[in-house]
């Protein structure tokens, strides 16, 4: 695997000097001129003095850029492969099947970029104008931003740590021309890292409006998803709901429903009562779901009259309903 330096610049000056050493833990960590990697470092005196640290610059171009986006959604997961990407996408065609309803997607999970392939634009770059980054249309009202867009090729690995991954971020949150949306949906990567932390930090001011769960029914799923939950009420993001996918599959033949993930304590249903978070529906497996993703169309408009189908636009409804109130 080889490190991937992305098309597009991804400046940091705060959080990473330009001449710092591979491996610098950035400016704005507790370990700044601390840790192995400062030693020799030109930088190293100043960072351990903490002259550097305070408000990021970035978040006065974050609140400004985002003043146009009326609702800012989460997707979040404490699992991977539980197919919240593909609810994501989902979620944004929903979104855009109405024509005055501008939806931007922005995928921040950096080492696993799967959205562009979702909604079949992968081979798509991103471009730049004097009044920024130019997101990547699936459709008039649907813009997508993602780190996929800037790799040479789909095999190629990202190795970043932390600091870059932030800058990243920050510049998707400030440089992005996204202009008026109606919603912003945000796929981020499985568990509670920083990824999560640095949107939460960069849109502090800007206000996230919720964010919606996604499990699968069996346990080793769920436990992931109640650390997402206490990730959430610990930073104070407002939780939408849980959706449970892969729940439960009818043979289109025989009509014979099996459960291919068994809910041993109670699935999503159970803990939905634990915790006191709504459980917005459950999605039933249906294998035209991941051929759908891999040719990158809307399993919503090719299998309308799917249960899994129907089952994603009762809980669209849903979120709709909860975020007009």
């Amino acid at each position: 695997m080889i490190a991937v330096q992305s098309p597009l610049s991804v400046p940091d000056p705060r959080s990473v000097p330009s001449n710092a050493p591979e491996h610098c833990p950035g400016t704005n960590s507790e370990l700044a001129g601390k840790s192995d990697a400062c030693a020799g470092c030109a930088n190293q005196d100043v960072c351990a003095s903490g002259v550097t640290k305070g408000p990021d610059p970035a978040l006065p171009f974050i609140k400004q850029r985002m003043a146009s986006v009326k609702r800012k959604i989460l997707v979040l997961s404490g699992k991977g492969g539980v197919g919240k990407s593909t609810f994501t996408a989902q979620l944004g065609w929903a979104f855009a099947a109405d024509d005055e309803t501008q939806t931007g997607i922005m995928d921040v999970d950096i080492c696993g970029p799967s959205i562009p392939t979702i909604l079949g634009i992968a081979q798509e770059q991103v471009h730049s104008s004097s009044s920024g980054w130019s997101p990547v249309y699936v459709q008039d009202n649907l813009g997508v931003m993602s780190v996929g867009f800037m790799l040479p090729s789909s095999k190629d690995a990202v190795m970043w740590r932390g600091p870059k991954k932030n800058g990243l971020i920050s510049q998707f949150l400030k440089d992005v021309d996204w202009g008026d949306l109606d919603y912003l949906i945000i796929d981020t990567p499985p568990g509670t890292s920083d990824e999560h932390l640095s949107v939460v930090q960069y849109l502090k001011e800007s206000q996230i409006d919720g964010a919606v769960l996604i499990t699968t029914p069996q346990e080793v799923a769920l436990q992931d998803v109640r650390r997402e939950i206490d990730f959430c009420r610990k930073v104070g993001i407002r939780i939408l709901g849980l959706v449970e996918n892969m729940s439960g599959f009818v043979c289109p033949k025989c009509k014979t429903e099996s459960q291919i993930f068994q809910p041993t304590t109670g699935g999503a249903k159970r803990l939905a009562e634990e915790t006191g978070v709504e459980l917005l529906g459950a999605v039933p497996l249906d294998p035209r779901i991941g051929k759908s993703a891999d040719y990158g169309v809307s399993f919503l408009e090719e299998y309308p009259d799917s249960p899994a189908s129907v089952a994603y636009l009762n809980i669209i409804e849903r979120i709709k309903a909860i975020l007009a109130n």
